[in-house]
């Protein structure tokens, strides 16, 4: 399976997303795999890695608690409210079916959530709006809530984050700002501004390398963050070639990472300036679901963050 899915990957970026126009590679639907139907020895981690919610959005959260525990990761990653409008919603905000379900599923595999999504800090955020949220990342053992910037006026965002941070403490839940080039917070360096005028112990910067290579960030930005910035880190690969366009940019950041390891990110380097961090993975690519099961896929994800862990001397 190892030089099949390689060749898979080598021919998806040879091809350069067809110029930009990211046309599909895959056409059948995956066939259904059973938990069941698959044994993995495990594995050796480094450090704690956790499956993030968006690498199996195709699964609900309850079944992406099991895909983890199964392909032999330490934590999960929950999504509580939805990215965008489009995905699949679940009820998951306080004493709900589907939360008692992830929590059963949890208690039954030994896995921990590492972080709860997404936070948007937007130019209508009520920092107590969000009590409920935090509530519920607490409940499940989470220790780290993952945001985005999305508001233009800097002053209004940091307050905001403020008290949001205030409002997180005492759940124990640290809130990382994503900067993603789309987003009013967009860069490292932006997110050190904001970590020098908020002033928490509690607020952080998440650095994920699709963002981080997109976006023509430097190594030395993460390492002129204010101390206590970084709480964890997200890994996946990137293709060579960079879409010409805001909008190529945000459909490969959604639909088109690789797995680490794969593709054309420094990522030995990269975790360098990211010592000791828990990762979470998160490679979501929509050929690959077409392709391989939920299950595979995490496996195939972990397989190749533990070598690029290898490679970096981690072992």
């Amino acid at each position: 399976m190892n030089q099949t899915r390689r060749r898979f990957f080598q021919g998806a970026a040879a091809a350069g997303l067809a110029a930009a126009g990211w046309t599909s590679l895959a056409h059948a639907k995956v066939a259904p795999v059973t938990m069941k139907e698959r044994s993995f020895e495990p594995i050796k981690l480094p450090r704690p890695i956790s499956l993030a919610a968006l690498t199996v959005l195709d699964v609900s959260p309850a079944n992406q608690v099991l895909c983890a525990a199964k392909a032999g990761y330490s934590h999960v990653g929950i999504r509580l409210y939805p990215a965008t409008p489009t995905e699949t919603q679940y009820s998951m905000i306080g004493d709900t079916p589907m939360l008692r379900q992830v929590e059963a599923n949890l208690k039954a595999t030994g896995v921990k959530v590492l972080d709860i999504e997404i936070l948007r800090i937007k130019p209508d955020t009520r920092a107590v709006n969000w009590k409920a949220f935090f509530e519920t990342g607490a409940r499940l053992g989470a220790t780290e809530v993952l945001c985005a910037g999305n508001d233009p006026d800097f002053n209004r965002l940091c307050d905001n984050y403020a008290e949001l941070c205030e409002i997180a403490h005492p759940f124990g839940l640290n809130l990382s700002i994503e900067p993603m080039p789309w987003c009013d917070i967009s860069t490292v360096e932006q997110g050190g501004e904001v970590m020098k005028r908020v002033n928490r112990p509690n607020a952080g910067i998440l650095v994920d390398p699709i963002h981080f290579y997109r976006a023509d960030n430097k190594y030395e930005d993460i390492d002129n963050l204010p101390k206590g910035s970084l709480h964890y880190c997200q890994i996946c690969d990137i293709t060579a070639d960079k879409p010409k366009t805001m909008d190529g940019i945000l459909y490969q950041a959604r639909n088109y990472r690789l797995s680490p390891g794969t593709g054309a990110a420094d990522l030995p380097q990269l975790l360098k300036h990211l010592p000791n961090l828990p990762i979470s993975i998160e490679a979501c690519n929509a050929d690959l679901a077409l392709t391989m099961s939920p299950l595979d896929r995490a496996r195939m994800y972990l397989e190749d963050m533990v070598a690029v862990l290898n490679k970096a001397g981690e072992f």
